[in-house]
């Protein structure tokens, strides 16, 4: 019997998301499909929004819903940015970055990170250099950062934001524990042009679903214009993303087990000769291979039916991100990988 293909190159939550969000879907009044969301007439822009303003306690109107965290980014480009602007972003980051800044003629410039022996960091003197020197009208920092999985903790953030003046700065939070968030609105009410971009996709499980929001600054209300939805959102989404809200023992389950995981790639990879894996504290890790070994290994996973991410990179083109799985699944691709080097 063929196995299943497993897909650990997307980032995505294999467990999926909690029985609460089945259950919506399964008892959903269909008639929501037919008619836009009225609340309004009771004072508020939507459920999810009014459940997000309470759980990081700011007001409704700072906060942007999108169809994930990736049109949130690229509305923020769109609105923000402009021909001949600069946007500056992590030397490791998601091409996507790259991307939606070209699409309107704007120009990245990127800012230093240091690889250690088994982490990355951010270069935080690095940072102030290259934007003392660049003035930068847009900052993307993604903590945990896509692909190395490093983050910045809430005071080195407020330690550096400050000296990026009135360029507007973008937390990209897309694989942050969904239970941080006593730390967002101290960081948005200090900082009137930062964004705090997070979805749905990740730690709920719920990708499919394309649920994202941001917690923003009082200073882009520019912003908050550009995204407006003024015919509501997906409603029936929006009940679903309240369900995975409401189940927090679920997430806090599965995290617990990616973490126990994480370990057991780190003891098994990090013995492998010529492999070097880095501590990550997203659902995922990044390793280093010797670059010989890349085309063997991808078709010893691939005839098993595991499928990793292989980077191809200027900076990252001898390294591997793998997708923390379930516990069955990251066991047989830590069995296969170890077998392709026995």
């Amino acid at each position: 019997m063929t196995r299943n293909r497993i897909y650990l190159d997307r980032n995505e939550n294999n467990y999926g998301p909690a029985p609460a969000c089945f259950d919506i879907l399964k008892n959903a009044d269909l008639t929501k499909l037919s008619w836009y969301d009225r609340s309004y007439t009771r004072g508020t822009r939507g459920s999810l929004s009014e459940r997000l303003a309470k759980d990081f306690g700011v007001a409704e109107d700072r906060v942007l819903l999108g169809y994930g965290a990736e049109h949130i980014l690229k509305q923020t480009i769109q609105c923000c940015l402009g021909a001949g602007k600069k946007l500056m972003v992590p030397a490791y980051s998601w091409w996507y970055y790259r991307k939606i800044a070209s699409e309107v003629g704007g120009l990245t410039v990127e800012f230093p990170m240091t690889m250690e022996a088994d982490r990355f960091r951010y270069d935080i003197p690095g940072m102030r250099e290259v934007f003392a020197r660049e003035r930068p009208a847009v900052v993307f920092i993604s903590t945990p950062n896509n692909p190395t999985g490093n983050s910045l903790d809430p005071d080195a953030l407020k330690g550096i934001l400050g000296d990026f003046g009135e360029s507007i700065v973008v937390l990209d939070e897309a694989y942050a524990n969904g239970t941080s968030t006593g730390y967002v609105k101290g960081l948005v009410d200090a900082f009137p042009n930062l964004l705090v971009v997070r979805t749905m996709s990740k730690y709920y499980a719920l990708a499919g679903m394309r649920i994202g929001f941001a917690v923003m600054g009082k200073g882009l209300g520019a912003l908050a214009n550009f995204g407006t939805r003024y015919l509501g959102f997906n409603r029936i989404a929006e009940e679903v993303a309240i369900a995975a809200l409401d189940s927090p023992g679920y997430y806090r389950e599965i995290a617990q087990k990616m973490d126990a995981d994480k370990e057991l790639y780190y003891a098994v990879l990090g013995k492998i000769p010529g492999v070097r894996v880095f501590r990550s504290e997203a659902n995922f890790i990044l390793a280093a291979i010797p670059p010989a070994h890349r085309a063997g290994l991808k078709r010893h996973l691939e005839d098993r039916n595991l499928f990793i991410k292989f980077m191809d990179e200027p900076l990252l083109n001898s390294h591997v991100r793998i997708t923390i799985g379930t516990q069955e699944e990251n066991a047989l691709l830590v069995e296969a990988i170890r077998s392709y080097y026995d």
